[in-house]
C-alpha cells in the first residue's frame, strides 16, 4: 500500500496540474513552501535512517487541472528553473543574457559513462516520467535502467518517489548522453541504502567510471566514519546532499564524498532574467569533529579546526527558485528544491566535464586546488545560513556555499 505525506492531500491537490489560468503575469507566483515527511528526521534515526531533502513549492490557491494537452513549463510569469535555465547560468552552454526560464532553449549535450542515483523505496513509473520530462524540454531519450538493490521491487513512498524523480530527471538533464542507474534500496535503513551504494558503485565501475549521487541524509553523528569504506570504489566520484537544516549531515561529511551545499538564484520578478545566486538560507553546513580534516581542505585548515567543513560546491536549492520535475504517479508536474536538487545537477556538470576522477578525493582535490579560478566556480557571496544565520557566504570558501558555484566544465 503506497504510503502518503501527512496532510499533503489537503494542501496540495494531488491531480498536481498546472492550469494556464492559474500562471498571471506580474511579481510573480505567491505561495508557500510544504516540506513532506519524508524529509523530517524522526528521533531514533539519526545514524540508523536516512531521510530525503526536498521541499514542495505549493502557489497560492493550489494547483488546477485539467492542463490542455499542449501544455507544460515553462509557463509564462513563472521562471522556475529549466535545464536550460541552469545549464546557461552554470555557463554549461553559451550563455545568452538574463537565461531567462521562459525563453533559453539550449541544453547541455554530453556527459558519457554512468550516473548512478541511490534512493529507498520505488518508483513505479519511474522510466515512463523520465522519457516524459526529456521530451518536454528537448532532452534527449536517456539510457536508463532501475535496479533493485535487494533484487526485490520495494515499496512506494510519496516524498522518496518524488525524491528519486528528481534525482533522474536532474543528472540526466545535466549529462544527456551518460547511462543512468536508479537503485533503489529496500527502505531507508542504512543498512539498506548502503548495500544499495556499493550495488550502484560496483555499476558505475563496470561502466568504466562516473558519479554516484545520494541525495539523502541523517544529522552528522559520532562514528559515522565508519561507513566512509562504502565511498571508496576505485573510479567513482559520490556527491551528497548536505541538507536543508543547519549543521553538518552524513554522508556528505564523509572525507570521500563531494558535499552538495544549496543557493538561490535570484530573478527579476518581473522579467523573470537572473540576477546573482545567493546562499540558500536552510542549506545544511558546518564543521564535523566525527571526521577529521581531508588533505584537500588542507587550504582551508585554520576555518576547520581539526574537523571536515561541508559543503564542497554547491547549486540551484532554493524552492522559492525552484526546478521543474515530472512524477505521473502523484499528479504531474512539481516545483522542487532542496540540496537534493544540487547534488544530482552537481553529479551530472560532474560528468559533463568529461574528466572523471579516479576518487572522490581526486575529485574534491581539483576542486579545491581551483576554488579561486574565476573562471572555474562563481564565489557566493550573498547570504546567510546556519544556527541562527551566524555563517556568512564570504569571499573564499565558506559554511554556507563551500568554493562556490560551478561555472563551466573546468576544475571539475
Amino acid at each position: 500500500m503506497r504510503s502518503c505525506v501527512t496532510g499533503i492531500r489537503t494542501l496540495v491537490a494531488l491531480l498536481f496540474i498546472l492550469a494556464t489560468s492559474g500562471f498571471a503575469q506580474g511579481r510573480g507566483p505567491k505561495g508557500s513552501i510544504v516540506i513532506p515527511s519524508s524529509s523530517l528526521e524522526k528521533p531514533g534515526d539519526r545514524g540508523k535512517r536516512a531521510h530525503t531533502n526536498i521541499r514542495m513549492f505549493v502557489p497560492a490557491g493550489g494547483f488546477k487541472s485539467p492542463l490542455p494537452a499542449a501544455g507544460g513549463p515553462p509557463y509564462s510569469g513563472y521562471f522556475f528553473e529549466t535545464p536550460a535555465s541552469v545549464a546557461c547560468v552554470y555557463k554549461l552552454v553559451a550563455g545568452i543574457a538574463g537565461c531567462n526560464p521562459t525563453t533559453v532553449t539550449a541544453n547541455p549535450t554530453g556527459g558519457s559513462k554512468a550516473i548512478a542515483i541511490v534512493d529507498a523505496f520505488d518508483d513505479p513509473n519511474a522510466a515512463s516520467d523520465l522519457a516524459y520530462f526529456s521530451h518536454q524540454f528537448g532532452l534527449p531519450a536517456a539510457p536508463f535502467q532501475v535496479v533493485y538493490a535487494s533484487g526485490t521491487q520495494p515499496p512506494s513512498v510519496l516524498g522518496w518517489e518524488l525524491e528519486e524523480s528528481l534525482d533522474i530527471e536532474w543528472s540526466h538533464a545535466m549529462a544527456p548522453k551518460a547511462k543512468i542507474y536508479l537503485v533503489e534500496a529496500a527502505s531507508d535503513s542504512f543498512s539498506d541504502l548502503f548495500s544499495a551504494v556499493q550495488v550502484a558503485s560496483n555499476l558505475v565501475a563496470a561502466a568504466g567510471g562516473g558519479e554516484v549521487s545520494m541525495s539523502w541524509s541523517t544529522g552528522d553523528f559520532y562514528g559515522e566514519s565508519y561507513f566512509d569504506s562504502y565511498f571508496t570504489t576505485p573510479g567513482v566520484v559520490y556527491f551528497a546532499s548536505a541538507s536543508d537544516s543547519p549543521g553538518p549531515a552524513y554522508p556528505s561529511t564523509s572525507h570521500n564524498v563531494v558535499a552538495a551545499g544549496g543557493t538561490t538564484l535570484r530573478r527579476h520578478p518581473v522579467t523573470g532574467n537572473f540576477m546573482s545566486e545567493a546562499a540558500w538560507e536552510y542549506a545544511g553546513g558546518g564543521l564535523t569533529f566525527n571526521e577529521v580534516t581531508p588533505s584537500y581542505q588542507a587550504g582551508i585548515a585554520p576555518l576547520l579546526s581539526g574537523g571536515r567543513g561541508v559543503p564542497d560546491v554547491s547549486a540551484v536549492a532554493d524552492p522559492n527558485t525552484g526546478v521543474w520535475v515530472y512524477d505521473s504517479g502523484n499528479g504531474g508536474w512539481w516545483i522542487l528544491g532542496g540540496t537534493s536538487v544540487s547534488s544530482p545537477v552537481l553529479a551530472g556538470i560532474a560528468n559533463l566535464a568529461g574528466h572523471f576522477a579516479t576518487s572522490s578525493n581526486v575529485e574534491l582535490s581539483t576542486i579545491y586546488n581551483h576554488m579561486a579560478v574565476t573562471t572555474d566556480f562563481k564565489d557566493t557571496v550573498q547570504g546567510y545560513c546556519g544556527y541562527y544565520m551566524q555563517d556568512s557566504a564570504v569571499k573564499g570558501w565558506d559554511f554556507c556555499t563551500g568554493v562556490g558555484s560551478p561555472m563551466g566544465l573546468l576544475g571539475k
